[in-house]
């Protein structure tokens, strides 16, 4: 799925959490704790990724500042 936009990136997230639920055995990092570790670590490495995918996408310029947003805001949000 293309992530374009925050209706998109609503929805990814949903499907994440559904193959999550329905595929457990496919997923590496179970528990928050593993999986937030497991975020920051690829999000450090997640330039060698794109280059070697040829992908010529600049990690440097995304908004991170809006993913960490979105993770702090859902850590409160009921």
């Amino acid at each position: 799925m293309k992530v374009r936009d925050r209706t998109s990136f609503i929805k990814f997230l949903d499907l994440l959490r559904q193959d999550l639920l329905q595929h457990p055995e496919t997923w590496e990092n179970k528990t928050l704790p593993d999986f937030l570790e497991a975020l920051a670590t690829y999000t450090e490495d997640i330039q060698g990724y794109y280059e070697n995918t040829d992908a010529n996408v600049d990690a440097g310029k995304a908004a991170w500042s809006t993913f960490a947003d979105i993770f702090k805001g859902a850590k409160v949000y009921e």
